[in-house]
């Protein structure tokens, strides 16, 4: 059976995954003051941290249409899978379930599932990994989707953000709180519950302890590594990745690691300099 999987832009593809064609991108759209992009290839991050660098205002995102996943489903495989940002921090979940609804009523019956991640980023491209995993295997649409699912479950997500100030934009913290804790130089290390919402598990003073703090966090809840690929994704820092790699390899044996730079989304959330790795 043939399969197409379809990722909403918060989950990274790596290169080698784009050039297989069994993986698309559902592109979500950001706005920074009258700066609008589109988080598909062209997303320029540079560019893109600058403007909101400069503004003042929260950056606004958009999530894909109903329309926009329905023609995305249209394809020639047999069975189609979608994986999105978690329902807890964007339309997109409910976007692709309506899509699906959309599918049928345009183009008829064909085998359709969506995926809630309950998180983000590398998050996403290790549950669309998942899926391909699975279908290689020659499992079943409804085997694929129980594996996934209980894959999903098992998964757990991190990240820590270079400020806070992507916090205070987003309604977070109160503006003091955010200016007292970067001249403190307290960096958050942040975690994703079970739900997929965001939570906070500890913190630490300075970059470098918090990095320490962060893989502490990873290896005391982690178990049974040596059968799962970690990945991480940076938003401009690629030696601070390979820092963490090396530390989490210092602490585990999972059986991969990847390491890939944040698209649009994710560097909306994790800010210039925040990384975040899956497990």
């Amino acid at each position: 059976m043939s399969y197409k999987i379809i990722v909403d832009s918060c989950g990274e593809l790596s290169p080698e995954m784009k050039a297989s064609g069994y993986f698309a991108t559902a592109s979500l759209s950001i706005d920074v003051d009258d700066y609008h992009v589109i988080d598909d290839e062209t997303f320029n991050q540079k560019e893109f941290l600058e403007k909101v660098a400069a503004s003042p205002n929260c950056p606004k995102s958009s999530c894909p249409s109903p329309d926009t996943y329905m023609e995305k489903y249209h394809c020639d495989a047999d069975h189609v899978y979608a994986v999105t940002l978690s329902a807890e921090l964007s339309g997109s979940y409910n976007s692709a379930v309506l899509g699906v609804e959309l599918y049928k009523e345009e183009y008829g019956e064909k085998k359709i599932h969506v995926f809630n991640s309950k998180s983000a980023s590398v998050g996403e491209t290790l549950i669309a990994m998942k899926i391909a995993e699975c279908e290689d295997k020659g499992m079943t649409f409804g085997e694929v989707i129980d594996t996934v699912e209980m894959y999903i479950e098992d998964q757990c997500t991190y990240f820590l953000l270079e400020s806070l100030e992507a916090l205070r934009k987003n309604g977070r913290l109160t503006g003091l709180k955010a200016m007292v804790a970067t001249a403190l130089s307290i960096k958050p290390v942040m975690g994703a519950t079970p739900e997929g919402t965001i939570c906070q598990l500890g913190q630490a003073r300075g970059m470098k302890k918090a990095l320490v703090k962060m893989a502490d966090e990873i290896a005391a809840h982690e178990e049974h590594a040596e059968d799962k690929i970690l990945a991480i994704s940076h938003c401009n820092c690629p030696t601070r990745a390979e820092e963490l790699k090396k530390l989490l390899l210092d602490r585990l044996q999972p059986k991969d690691v990847i390491i890939l730079d944040t698209a649009g989304i994710s560097s909306l959330y994790a800010s210039d300099g925040g990384v975040i790795a899956v497990i």
